[in-house]
């Protein structure tokens, strides 16, 4: 009975994701669209498409792939969207052809169904997620008023992103959800920020090489305090990004752990052989000495 009345909603879902792709990309058949094997250029032609509308013509409409260095199946590819969502193949695939078609696809979907009025950031989507978190967490609905709460501050970000997607508002989100990670948001609380003017900080700023290797200069401090700290965190990291890249869902999160983490120990690494490779210099000059 619950599969029978799911079907129309998956129906009218499926339509809705024909109708945007007639929209941006008149030229193809929407009712092939999830069939073609040329996936990867119609997730190209999408974005091209959506960058033009928004006047955009440098290299930030490039859709970049990655693949898993792997001595054979089964193999794992990446995308990343212009903005920085990442997705990738959550099918066994046995090629790394597939396995870039597979995320390719993945990708286009999430890009097509982000297109639904449903995934913008509205009034009324405000109030439901609100109410959804003051459910899940010890708040009431007043503190969405109070900007010095995490219900509020989510409030604040929230409005502050009125009409933008959830994929934008993601985008914007994966700063945030690095920092409260590093703990860095709760080192900045402790300076007596409030968390108005750390969002309003930090929302100038995207992710980007110097962000991570300052993140990374953090864990090296923290590994400094707990010795292996990072070669844990990185495990965790590596198993969340497999278990979410298989559940099909974005993947920026989870993958931006494992890079700054990987910084982070292949400076650990660099210092300790710099370190190794001076003390056998002095022990050498000692013994010459002796």
């Amino acid at each position: 009975m619950q599969s029978a009345r799911r079907q129309p909603k998956m129906d009218r879902t499926l339509e809705s994701l024909q109708h945007i792709i007639s929209q941006v990309l008149p030229h193809r058949d929407p009712a092939l669209a999830f069939k073609d094997l040329n996936v990867v250029a119609m997730l190209q032609e999408f974005w091209e498409s959506k960058q033009k509308q928004r006047g955009v013509f440098s290299s930030e409409g490039t859709v970049v792939y990655e693949s898993l260095n792997s001595p054979g199946p089964p193999f794992v590819s990446y995308v990343t969207l212009p903005g920085g969502s990442c997705f990738g193949n959550f099918q066994c695939c046995l090629s790394r052809a597939e396995a870039r078609r597979d995320a390719a696809k993945v990708a286009l979907i999430n890009s097509l169904f982000n297109e639904l009025p449903c995934r913008r950031i509205t009034k009324e989507f405000i109030m439901e997620s609100v109410q959804e978190a003051v459910s899940s967490t010890s708040g009431t609905l007043n503190d969405a008023d109070d900007p010095s709460t995490s219900i509020g501050a989510y409030h604040y970000m929230l409005e502050s992103n009125m009409g933008k997607t959830m994929l934008e508002f993601q985008e914007l989100m994966i700063v945030f959800q690095l920092l409260h990670w590093n703990g860095s948001l709760k080192a900045l609380r402790e300076t007596k920020c409030s968390r108005q003017e750390v969002i309003s900080y930090y929302s100038q700023y995207s992710l980007d090489e110097r962000m991570r290797s300052h993140m990374a200069l953090d864990w090296l401090m923290k590994e400094q305090e707990t010795p292996g700290i990072i070669s844990q965190e990185l495990q965790v990291a590596l198993r969340e990004l497999e278990e979410t890249r298989k559940a099909g869902q974005e993947l920026r999160f989870y993958k931006e752990k494992k890079e700054i983490l990987g910084l982070a120990l292949s400076q650990l690494y660099s210092d300790q052989a710099a370190t190794s490779s001076s003390d056998d210099r002095m022990n050498l000059a000692l013994s010459g000495y002796r």
